[in-house]
């Protein structure tokens, strides 16, 4: 039994097949052309990443360099927009702009993780000034930016818990009297973290009764996801597209 959306990001009839950073086929993670072929699957909810350029731009990009992932070298932060734009990812596809993405795919609503407090601010501004509100899940593995977003944003935005808020879900699930704070609308969660479980039927039945969506990445495998769904978590964050469709039209529930 899956979570009712709290908020209108999470309107969605069953759980939720996530695109993680497009899909990762031929290397193009947080591309155009990675985001155009989710789409083209079906794909209506994808996750992104989003960092600061020295002079302001936001970028949908996963590492905080550009090293491992492009042609070119350096960190985002420290580099101009005109020198990161040249950049491609595994030598064919550009960096993109964020407001480019949400402009090109207006359909699609974004999972995004900010992945530097320096782009917070520019996040949000881009969010008020477009109006996309119900497009938009803010997520981090820093709960004070989560807490800042939250305190700037109120309940218009849509947000994950941050490491701590999962970290008191997980104890509460267990009894223990872990304080939870925050307007999150989902738990964001890895199916487990250093070989300890983090999703389990206890898990997702504390989180449903505080009203939160469980959201799981990254999953690959089509039994890992059939579990997961079992369990009745509300999403699966995935790289591999047809799998996850695979695994939803064997289940019936892909829309």
């Amino acid at each position: 039994m899956t979570a009712e959306p709290r908020h209108p990001y999470l309107d969605h009839p069953g759980p939720i097949p996530f695109a993680h950073r497009g899909g990762t086929a031929e290397g193009l993670e947080n591309t155009a052309a990675a985001f155009r072929r989710a789409l083209a699957l079906g794909y209506r909810y994808l996750e992104t990443d989003v960092h600061l350029t020295r002079d302001g731009e936001l970028v949908a990009f996963h590492d905080a360099a550009l090293d491992r992932l492009t042609d070119a070298s350096g960190r985002i932060a420290e580099l101009p927009w005109a020198e990161v734009r040249r950049a491609r990812v595994a030598g064919r596809e550009p960096i993109p702009l964020f407001a480019d993405l949400v402009a090109e795919f207006p359909e699609a609503r974004w999972n995004v993780d900010v992945k530097a407090e320096a782009a917070l601010t520019p996040f949000l501004d881009l969010v008020r000034a477009a109006g996309l509100w119900d497009r938009i899940c803010l997520g981090s593995f820093s709960e004070s930016r989560v807490a800042r977003a939250q305190r700037l944003c109120g309940p218009r935005l849509a947000t994950s818990y941050g490491t701590a808020g999962v970290l008191g879900l997980r104890a509460r699930s267990f009894g223990l009297p872990w304080p939870v704070r925050g307007t999150a609308v989902c738990a964001q969660v890895p199916e487990s973290q250093y070989g300890v479980p983090v999703v389990d039927r206890r898990f997702v039945r504390g989180a449903h009764a505080r009203g939160l969506q469980v959201h799981v990445w990254t999953v690959n495998e089509a039994e890992r996801m059939h579990r997961l769904l079992d369990l009745g978590v509300d999403a699966v964050m995935t790289d591999r597209l047809d799998v996850l469709r695979a695994v939803f039209e064997e289940r019936g529930i892909w829309v």
